[in-house]
């Protein structure tokens, strides 16, 4: 019998029963599918509700028969691990369970999940017919937008919006094949409608979302809704919610958005490019994502807001299956809509790579502004924040002229992410680059090795230890020599004098004081403030975010 820390509290991943009058097996059944319907996790047996141990009961002190019991009473089985711990001098069980990735029933037919109460704790509900879609949607196991719409016929197809899809696949540069068609075959092209076992053409929600009349969209797909506000200062400039066709609706925001969207030009050379508030190409790129990726079975609008801060682009349904904040850009494409994805493609609307979210980073990037945010994202919905500071001039000339070396070539985006985090933050190791750019180590440092060959980037240090600033000629040409050398000149010697001086001045110094006072990295900091305290250079006190640092032989101030 091993001994494990009971988790603080419930939560949607962990659920506490007590034991004390035997925990009934059918209902511990639906409390195990709950979890395994939602995301995964534990449930503590013999555990009350605040978390106090209180004990198994008589009949449940061996579970060897747990998991196969499980087993048999779901379909299909679901597969859990149990452990036996002792705590507080009483013996709890913990059970594992595994994230399903099909819905998961009792045998007697129940569809359970999880969801928290507005004070937080945990609750087992049912699942509802469109919820158990949506979630096989989630997973990839099918695809709502390829499915007919109940209702709706071919005289819900707007004509105007057929000429309207002609006119975009011309601008967009869509495919050209797609305009010798007559309206049946790019019907079956695109895949807006399907035939039903009579051998008859129904509407797709792909069909209905891109060609349907408005009135057919507002009835029959009443999830779908588009949302722009515009906030100064906190007063309203503009809000307004639309249901319109996917390409009216696309065209209706950009037409709103652009006089809040001013720009300038900045000569380079003999070119004059032009600098947005926000790079179109980045906003067209975010908005369609939202729409075609978003959740048909939630309720809830695309939202994009435009306020003092930057621009905010949302939408219901989280991340699919797969797909994380840590490899959004290196991972394959996973559309949640794949018929909807596909025709947007071919449109000319969306990335034809399925690789937007390097778009949307490249206009953000190249202008010498912050990497998109999308750290708000949770199960429930994709936020995604474009800050909207002033560009940063020198950057973007630097890329323009390494593409015109290149005969107009863009920078590939793990070259831009890497420059644009050395401009921000000075001086970065290969680990640290590796997650900005979403690859492991090995390659980082081919591109780093590129970067150092093209003179635009300098290593420091070595190999172990090695760091990356931008080069000499990069801070020269931008007229900052001072601050290249503070950033390669500072050895480990002059770092750590730094760092006793600090302490002599303030008592005390922490890893974040480190970073500002030396220009490195987190992990730098830690490394120098670790190697600092295994010398007996340091004192450490405290743990995690509290962490602080004196001399050796001081006592904390």
């Amino acid at each position: 019998m091993s001994t494990q820390s009971i988790p603080y509290t419930e939560s949607l991943s962990v659920e506490f029963k007590s034991d004390r009058k035997r925990f009934p097996d059918s209902e511990l059944i639906e409390a195990l599918i709950g979890l395994a319907n939602t995301e995964g996790g534990e449930l503590w047996l013999g555990v009350e509700d605040d978390g106090t141990p209180t004990g198994l009961h008589e009949a449940h002190q061996n579970l060897l028969g747990l998991p196969g019991l499980v087993s048999a009473r779901t379909s299909p089985s679901l597969a859990i691990s149990v452990t036996q711990h002792e705590i507080l001098g009483v013996s709890v069980a913990r059970i594992q369970v595994p994230k399903s990735r099909s819905e998961v029933a009792t045998t007697s037919g129940m569809y359970l999940r999880r969801r928290l109460k507005q004070d937080g704790t945990p609750e087992n509900i049912p699942m509802l017919p469109h919820e158990r879609s949506s979630r096989a949607s989630h997973f990839g196991l099918a695809d709502t937008s390829a499915q007919p719409v109940a209702g709706v016929t071919l005289a819900d197809f707007d004509p105007l919006e057929r000429e309207r899809l002609r006119q975009t696949i011309r601008q967009y540069g869509g495919d050209r094949v797609l305009l010798e068609l007559d309206d049946e075959a790019l019907d079956g092209a695109l895949g807006f409608t399907t035939r039903t076992d009579t051998g008859e053409r129904v509407p797709t929600l792909t069909g209905l979302l891109i060609i349907g009349r408005e009135e057919a969209l507002r009835e029959r797909v009443p999830t779908h809704e588009l949302a722009f506000q515009v906030l100064v200062r906190e007063n309203v400039a503009f809000n307004e919610f639309r249901r319109f066709p996917l390409l009216k609706a696309l065209e209706w925001l950009e037409t709103n958005f652009r006089p809040h969207n001013p720009e300038h030009e900045v000569q380079i050379g003999l070119f004059r490019v032009p600098v947005p508030k926000v790079d179109m190409g980045a906003f067209r790129e975010a908005v369609a994502n939202a729409l075609v990726h978003r959740d048909y079975h939630r309720l809830g609008a695309v939202h994009v807001r435009m306020d003092d801060s930057g621009l905010t682009v949302s939408n219901p349904g989280g991340l699919v299956e797969g797909v994380t904040l840590q490899n959004l850009l290196t991972t394959e494409p996973r559309p949640r809509n794949p018929m909807l994805a596909d025709a947007m493609k071919r449109i000319g609307i969306v990335e034809r790579s399925g690789r937007g979210v390097d778009k949307i980073y490249r206009g953000m990037l190249r202008f010498g502004r912050p990497e998109p945010d999308y750290s708000r994202t949770d199960s429930s919905s994709v936020i995604l924040q474009l800050a909207t500071v002033a560009a940063d001039e020198f950057f973007l000339k630097l890329v323009v002229e390494q593409e015109n070396k290149q005969n107009g070539i863009s920078l590939p985006i793990d070259t831009l992410i890497v420059l644009a985090a050395l401009r921000e933050q000075k001086r970065l190791g290969s680990e640290a680059l590796s997650r900005h750019i979403h690859r492991d180590v090995h390659q980082t440092r081919r591109t780093l090795e590129q970067l150092v060959e093209a003179g635009l980037v300098q290593p420091h240090g070595s190999n172990r230890n090695r760091s990356y600033t931008l080069s000499a000629d990069v801070y020269r040409a931008k007229g900052e020599q001072v601050a290249y050398t503070r950033q390669a000149g500072l050895s480990g010697l002059q770092h750590e004098q730094l760092v006793i001086n600090h302490i002599q001045h303030h008592g005390r110094i922490q890893r974040r004081e480190v970073m500002e006072l030396c220009y490195l990295s987190k992990d730098q900091a830690s490394k120098l403030l670790s190697r600092m305290s295994s010398e007996s250079k340091l004192i450490q006190h405290g743990e995690r975010r509290g962490t602080f640092y004196t001399l050796s032989g001081n006592e904390p101030l």
